[in-house]
This record gives structure tokens, sequence and C-alpha cells, in this order.
């Protein structure tokens, strides 16, 4: 019986060192090497505090920042914690009433805009974490934030493009705004990636 104890221990503490010990401590520091701002939680600072991560949404609520794509996280909007969907479907009645709810908060916060909501300003994604809006999300309400800010449309609709990312490789995804870069944008903030 030993015998056969014996060598089964043995494996065991073997491959736990190698695979919950120095394996990821390998990855680790090969990553804060190669990859030092992602490894650190691509946070972005302000005056050498940090404002937010360039990975994980914020919450916006004033009418004169640029809001993100809803958190389905709970017990809080954005909560890394407790990354979720909200496991609704379209045919669920709280996920319509939910959408609805969101189309009435856009169309009071900007009475005058009558183009269609983009998808993405009132339904969560699968994380509930999304840091940015797709182009049209942003260009949706660039005329409440220009109108807001006293500033002008083409002003703002300039600074949505300074900050547009493109698809990834040319093909994957679409192009796309980071809402916690924008916004900070919009205060004149110049924020440094840590």
């Amino acid at each position: 019986m030993i015998s056969t104890i014996r060598p089964a221990l043995v494996l065991f503490g073997a491959l736990t060192l190698a695979c919950g010990v120095l394996y990821p401590l390998a990855v680790t520091g090969v990553g804060a090497a190669v990859f030092p701002a992602q490894a650190a939680g691509s946070m972005l600072e302000v005056n050498g505090k940090p404002a937010g991560s360039t990975l994980i949404g914020q919450q916006f609520t004033s009418p004169q920042y640029f809001w993100g794509r809803p958190s389905a996280t709970g017990p809080m909007p954005y909560n890394a914690n407790g990354s979720s969907g909200s496991n609704q479907g379209p045919l669920n009645p709280a996920f319509t009433d939910a959408v609805k709810g969101r189309i009435d908060a856009l169309k009071a916060a900007d009475p005058g805009n009558g183009t269609p909501v983009p998808v993405d300003l009132v339904t969560a994604s699968g994380s509930g974490l999304d840091p940015e809006i797709s182009l049209a999300a942003a260009h949706y309400q660039a005329r409440r934030v220009a109108g807001l800010r006293g500033m002008t449309l083409p002003q703002v609709e300039a600074l949505i493009g300074q900050h547009a990312s493109k698809q990834y490789f040319g093909v994957f995804g679409e192009p796309r705004v980071n809402v916690l870069a924008l916004n900070l944008a919009l205060d004149g903030k110049t924020p440094q990636t840590r």
C-alpha cells in the first residue's frame, strides 16, 4: 500500500509545484516584462492618480458625459468582482422593460434626438464591464454632450474621431471608442497609461 501511495504523493507535490507555483510565476513575469501596462491593469492616471482602467467600464450618469454600455453586474453596476450578464433573453419581460427604460432615459436626456438608439446603449454585454461603445453610440450622444458643455458639435465629433479605435487586425470587431478616455478628454485631462 505504501509503495502505491508514496509515488502518488510525490507526483502530486511535483505537479502542484510546477503547475500551481512555477508556471504562474513564469507567466506573470513574462507578462510584466513584455506587456507592463496591461499586466498592471491598463490603468489611466491623471496627475499621478488612477482615473480608472481602460479594460473595465465605469458608470457615468451626468448628461454632460458620454454614457457607456449598461452593466448587468450586481449588486452595483460595473462591479468587476461580479462580472456577469443578466441571463435574460429577448422574450423575458424584465429584459424588455429594462431596454424600454434605457431608451426612455436616453430620449429624456436628449429630447430633440430623433435618430435610432444604438443597441449597445440599451443592452448589457455578457461581462457587464464593457469599457467601450460603438462609434454609432458615441455619435448618438455627441449633440447632447456638446450642448451641455458649450462646445460645438464638430469639436465633440473631432474628439470622438481622435479616440476611436479601429477593428482588430482590420477585420475583427467594429470601430469603437473607450468611454473613460473620451470623457477625460472632454474634461481637458490627458491621461497617462501606468
